[in-house]
């Protein structure tokens, strides 16, 4: 009888304990998404005062960085110092978006007031655009490559050892 629970037992526990040290070797907030190495799903918004329209097709020809944020999400706010130095930094040769997911636009204006703004911001209605890029949750970031192309994603908030990677990345990009 005791024989027979050990087996029992054995062939429970050593599979999970397999699944268990597999699963060290993963981060948890890398989250695969379907869009890397394909063209990034196309989109119109229009910013948040209303005055200006974009295109992901207007980015053709230079790398973009979509970041997916929200006003009252804190990990957005804790990375959004790190999203304005690289849009200082970056200048002209990445374009930094903005888009606001599941928000308001006054709200989103009032974040942007007290945490500061260095690149152009897009309001998401009914969050077609954020549906479309397979976003979950707030931070979220695509980086996508000058060919159109989603080189990688971001989960969370981007810290400058993140940024500085995931733009190595674009950079080897085709």
């Amino acid at each position: 009888m005791n024989r027979r629970i050990l087996i029992v037992g054995g062939m429970v526990v050593l599979p999970l304990l397999a699944l268990f040290f597999i699963g060290l070797g993963h981060d948890p907030r890398e989250i695969y998404s379907p869009l890397i190495g394909r063209p990034a799903p196309s989109f119109t918004l229009t910013s948040l005062d209303g005055e200006e329209e974009i295109s992901i097709d207007t980015t053709s020809g230079k790398p973009a960085i979509l970041n997916f944020w929200a006003s009252w999400c804190a990990p957005c706010l804790e990375e959004h110092s790190t999203l304005i130095e690289a849009a200082r930094t970056l200048g002209d040769r990445v374009r930094l978006i903005g888009i606001v997911y599941d928000d308001t636009p006054e709200n989103a204006r009032a974040f942007l007031r007290e945490a500061g703004e260095a690149f152009p911001t897009f309001f998401d209605p009914g969050g077609r655009v954020a549906i479309a890029y397979g976003v979950y949750g707030v931070p979220e970031t695509f980086f996508i490559g000058a060919d159109g192309r989603v080189v990688t994603k971001h989960t969370g908030p981007l810290s400058r050892k993140a940024l500085a990677e995931h733009l190595r990345r674009m950079e080897e990009a085709p």
